[in-house]
């Protein structure tokens, strides 16, 4: 299956153009915005614009790159995606040959669905992964033209990692990208990279989409198509990314309905909170903790915009409205922003929820 067109963001992708056509394209590229935006899908469409046979201001779509790099099957774009740790191989070569076999299954599965969910929270770009980089990056172009190198979500390659070895490791690449590579890093903010990668890098931010252009696109892609009442509160919910939007199916759901669980136990008082936190599953720190964490943060979040007299657009526990002003709802969404990063590393859910609660059972 070929990827979806990408929607939106004209402006950059004017700019862009010019810059290809006109030779004067930066090496290295981070392009930022808020999530599900489509920030990785505008390191595509520039991959089959540089690539493209036809020479356009829009890649042609039609020749033998544009439908290569549309399949994701195209040798000279490399996209690196954050995986789980596949195993805890201790021979190097044996830990690039491991990751290079997990990312490409996560491109065989975004082949099959382009409409792919958010990575695993605790997935990341470990040393293995920079120097699986390295490596292709030494590599001569397989078509004869230049070599796109996507690194998806690059504020990832300090997670799990004991230092910045990683990171570090990536900077001398960046500082010296070889002739005819281009390197398309992106991320939410740019603020969560090194200060050293930052700097060797042309920043780009993508804004948020329109709500015309979220709701023309699950109308298109969605299967089913929701009723209009689910597509018209998806597309508020969304604020402008179609991954938000996508997301906003039943395990998003299951996921505010455990925060607002805990939420609730935590206004309680710390019996409760405590309870709630040692039934967490150890397992859960990979995908659904973290999903419950975000969902905690939006929560926060609307209750926030509650006390500002803003329209709450997802139920919260009543009791968070009682506040008149956002300051200690701002401030609890500190708190989850702590605990999300942390539960990147080898963190205990059970006790990390426990702290959280007394944490925010403090500021509420």
């Amino acid at each position: 299956m070929s990827l979806h067109p990408l929607i939106g963001h004209r402006e950059a992708r004017n700019r862009l153009a010019r810059a290809a056509r006109g030779g004067k394209l930066p090496q290295v590229l981070l392009l930022t915005g808020a999530p599900g935006v489509g920030k990785q899908r505008l390191a595509l469409w520039l991959a089959q614009l540089v690539l493209c046979q036809e020479q356009g201001q829009e890649p042609c779509g039609k020749c033998r790159s544009c439908h290569l790099v549309a399949g994701l099957s195209h040798s000279d774009v490399h996209w690196i995606v954050p995986i789980t740790k596949p195993s805890k191989a201790s021979d190097p070569d044996k830990q690039v040959e491991e990751v290079a076999e997990g990312i490409a299954q996560v491109i065989t599965d975004r082949r099959a669905d382009p409409l792919y969910a958010v990575a695993d929270g605790m997935a990341a770009h470990s040393l293995a992964s920079v120097r699986l980089i390295q490596r292709r990056a030494a590599l001569t172009s397989v078509e004869g033209g230049p070599r796109v190198f996507i690194l998806g979500e690059a504020d990832r390659l300090i997670a799990q990692e004991a230092s910045q070895e990683a990171a570090n490791a990536l900077l001398k690449l960046l500082e010296e990208p070889p002739a005819g590579s281009l390197f398309l890093l992106t991320t939410v903010e740019a603020r969560r990279l090194l200060p050293t990668m930052r700097s060797r890098a042309v920043p780009i931010r993508l804004g948020r989409l329109t709500d015309a252009e979220v709701g023309g696109f699950l109308k298109a892609h969605l299967k089913p198509v929701p009723s209009s009442r689910e597509l018209e509160q998806r597309v508020a919910l969304a604020e402008g990314s179609i991954g938000a939007a996508l997301s906003a199916g039943d395990e998003a759901g299951k996921a505010h309905q455990a925060a607002q669980c805990w939420l609730e136990a935590v206004l309680e008082g710390p019996g409760p909170s405590l309870e709630r936190a040692l039934k967490q599953p150890a397992y859960a720190a990979r995908g659904e903790f973290t999903a419950m964490l975000d969902a905690l943060a939006e929560t926060l979040g609307e209750a926030a915009r509650g006390t500002l007299g803003q329209p709450v657009r997802r139920a919260v526990p009543p009791a968070l409205m009682r506040h008149r002003d956002p300051d200690p709802l701002l401030k609890a969404m500190e708190h989850v922003a702590d605990a999300r990063e942390a539960a990147w590393g080898n963190v205990n859910p059970q006790i990390l929820l426990a702290v959280l609660g007394d944490e925010l059972a403090e500021v509420l």
